[in-house]
């Protein structure tokens, strides 16, 4: 009486499943028949069979139909290997072989058009489906990704790491700019007088001192009072009388002096006055300063072309603001409400006259009067019509910190 089967537990079955399970050697594999043999006794039996037979008719028929289709199926197990699990990294092609391969089911190179895979990865550069380039340590592949949905995703992700960028970065930013700006006007400005150590040839020669600059500003004082003594006769005074044109003299020079004190207090005060309301400019404008300049009740201009020629190039008014980045706007000369993202849309700069709404810096959200305008500098200068502030003109405003105001 023979020996049962094996068990299904038994450690002989599981080694055997575990074997079926795993990678096999390429050498005993049929890709017309997609069958995986253990051993070379398995492999021949496997070409003597009827149905391995019947798929080599079936191939002797049209053979290059089926190169093509197993040629297909590898380039694209092969380039959906790479997007998947590197994206549009730079990567060393046998990297990406090797895990390929390690599917079980994957179409194997011999039986594609390609002898090696050096010359597939030519090909994918001839085909502009990755970028190619060869170093000693062989050949690297980079997957160009043009899906829509991948492209989309990328311009969020940008749109998202420019509203990230948070105050200190773009304080640091704007420092920056006027250092440089300080640093061109320190070049241009005069440069000043240099103060030298005083030499003599000789020990016994005198120092002079020339006083004609001092002279001419005191007789430029005294012109007055010299001029009427002219035409005066001095008068008899009696011994030790003290003399009366010594004491206008002296009077009209101290009340000069003291007029020059005057106008000096006032430049410094009122320099000091320019240097704080600079000071205050400069925070307002770090405060104000945003990335996000959209504003309800302005005119702009929509500049998306996917939205058609319908709306492209045409002016809008923005009734409401969503998100700070996205407005909802009517056009003006069709009535249609849209939803457009900032990046879209520009400000429309109106007839010198006209009320406009500053939507960035310093004056953000005050109402104005366009006053001139500035095309060399992209630049204008308005009125400010409300607050506190009313009727101050500001210089140097940018055209894109500025938009028409909507009047209904």
């Amino acid at each position: 009486m023979g020996k049962d089967k094996p068990g299904f537990l038994t450690p002989k079955a599981i080694a055997n499943r575990i074997k079926a399970k795993g990678m096999q050697k390429l050498r005993w594999y049929c890709q017309m028949c997609q069958k995986q043999c253990r051993d070379e006794n398995g492999f021949k039996c496997h070409m003597m069979s009827e149905s391995h037979q019947r798929q080599l008719l079936l191939f002797a028929e049209n053979p290059d139909e089926y190169v093509d289709s197993f040629s297909k199926e590898f380039e694209e197990g092969y380039c959906e290997l790479m997007k998947r699990r590197f994206g549009t990294k730079r990567v060393h092609s046998n990297i990406v072989y090797q895990e390929y391969i390690a599917i079980r089911d994957h179409v194997h190179m011999n039986s594609t058009m390609w002898e090696t895979l050096t010359e597939f990865v030519k090909w994918l550069g001839r085909e502009g489906k990755c970028v190619v380039d060869y170093t000693e340590k062989g050949w690297f592949v980079q997957y160009i990704d043009r899906d829509p949905e991948t492209i989309r995703k990328q311009e969020s992700q940008k749109a998202k790491e420019k509203m990230d960028m948070d105050d200190e970065e773009r304080t640091s930013h704007f420092i920056q700019k006027q250092i440089e700006r300080a640093a061109e006007m320190s070049k241009t400005a005069p440069t000043t007088a240099e103060y030298t150590e005083l030499q003599r040839e000789d020990e016994e020669q005198k120092v002079t001192f020339s006083m004609s600059a001092a002279k001419k500003e005191e007789s430029t004082v005294k012109k007055i009072p010299v001029s009427e003594n002219l035409f005066k006769k001095p008068a008899m005074k009696e011994p030790g009388e003290p003399s009366t044109s010594k004491q206008s003299s002296h009077k009209s020079a101290s009340s000069s002096s003291s007029s020059e004190k005057k106008v000096g207090e006032k430049r410094k005060a009122k320099s000091a006055l320019d240097e704080i309301m600079e000071v205050e400019e400069r925070k307002k404008e770090r405060t104000n300063r945003k990335d996000h300049w959209l504003s309800k009740d302005i005119v702009v201009k929509v500049v998306f072309k996917r939205l058609g020629d319908k709306y492209y190039k045409k002016k809008a008014y923005v009734k409401d603001v969503k998100d700070l980045f996205t407005g909802i706007v009517k056009m003006l000369d069709s009535g249609d409400v849209l939803k457009v993202d900032q990046t879209h849309l520009e400000t429309v700069i109106p007839a010198i006259g006209k009320s406009v709404k500053v939507v960035n810096g310093a004056y953000r959200g005050e109402e104005a009067t366009l006053e001139s305008l500035d095309e060399k500098t992209f630049s204008c200068s308005i009125r400010l019509s409300q607050g506190l502030l009313k009727g101050r003109v500001l210089q140097g405003i940018q055209y894109e910190d500025i938009s028409k105001l909507h009047t209904s």
